[in-house]
């Protein structure tokens, strides 16, 4: 099975076999907040995937996600002397060998897919945060012994991106794409559950409640137009209201904290799944996709390939 080869704040290692167990049936699928691909590498691997259409408003996420579908071995070479410098190094030397790998601007996807793996394995607690100029700013995490290359891992994605198409793009373009009998799952960044709880900053731009409030009127369209959709955020009041009274099922789901400066911060916190599965213009669609499966199951395979 294939694992996220990168870590990722709030990813969704843990609540993916929920959502492989309870999605319907459906035609294609579509990701628009790839983040570190944790629910489309389980959906993969239990055979649930046709087409699969990956995307995110991060480009320098969605380029290395390309390099590792379609020049892994170059990824893992490109990655191996960071690796070995780093395994080396003394802690002062590996502070600084972070850094100047920080500020390095890499000229290849290839090159760039390999600067961003190491850095997701040096930096403190795997963050991907950038500044206002779209700057990778997040410090060094001073690990014992990170794995940084893990080549085989690597491969196993490659092979599970095969066929998945990969855009770098905003949610909304994303999801025009879904046709009825498709599912969409959408994990955007969270609105804080604190004042000091900030976890935004994937992008130059942020996502905040202007983005919140436009995420959840795509929702709403994806419904009306009969395409399933699964989406994950914090359960906050102002994310309740959003989903609330329109026909949709919302349930918390309590999820550990892969992030905190303290392990005792890391305790499960309630975070709110909504799907649209019993919305009528969606049930309708999902009960024509169901039964062409099952015609097709049950013509014979001979019939099958004389068009019968």
């Amino acid at each position: 099975m294939a694992q996220p080869f990168l870590k990722w704040a709030g990813g969704k290692g843990k609540l993916a076999p929920k959502l492989a167990a309870m999605a319907p049936p459906f035609l294609r699928y579509h990701e628009p907040f790839l983040g570190g691909g944790a629910v489309f590498f389980a959906f993969e691997e239990r055979g649930l995937l046709g087409s699969a259409f990956l995307s995110d408003s991060n480009r320098l996420l969605i380029d290395a996600f390309r390099a590792v579908r379609d020049a892994v071995e170059e990824v893992i070479a490109a990655l191996e002397p960071l690796a070995a410098a780093f395994d080396r190094a003394t802690p002062e030397e590996r502070r600084a060998l972070y850094y100047a790998v920080r500020d390095h601007r890499p000229a290849s996807d290839v090159a760039a897919a390999a600067w961003l793996i190491f850095l997701n394995r040096t930096c403190y607690n795997g963050l991907f945060r950038v500044n206002g100029a779209g700057r990778f700013n997040v410090p060094y995490g001073r690990y014992a012994n990170p794995r940084i290359l893990d080549a085989e891992r690597l491969r196993e994605c490659s092979r599970a991106l095969r066929t998945a198409q990969l855009t770098a793009e905003d949610f909304e373009s994303a999801c025009e794409r879904a046709q009825p009998g498709d599912f969409v799952y959408l994990d955007p960044p969270y609105h804080p559950l604190s004042a000091t709880a900030h976890f935004t900053k994937y992008t130059s731009d942020g996502f905040g409640p202007e983005e919140q409030a436009r995420l959840a009127a795509c929702f709403e369209r994806l419904s009306a137009r009969g395409v399933a959709a699964a989406l994950s955020n914090s359960a906050h009041p102002s994310i309740l209201r959003l989903y609330e009274a329109k026909g949709y099922d919302l349930q918390t789901v309590p999820m550990p904290r892969a992030i905190n400066s303290k392990g005792n911060g890391r305790s499960p916190i309630p975070e709110l799944l909504v799907t649209n599965f019993h919305r009528p213009e969606v049930a309708s669609t999902l009960r024509d996709v169901q039964e062409a499966a099952g015609a097709a199951a049950a013509t014979p395979r001979n019939s099958r390939k004389a068009g019968l």
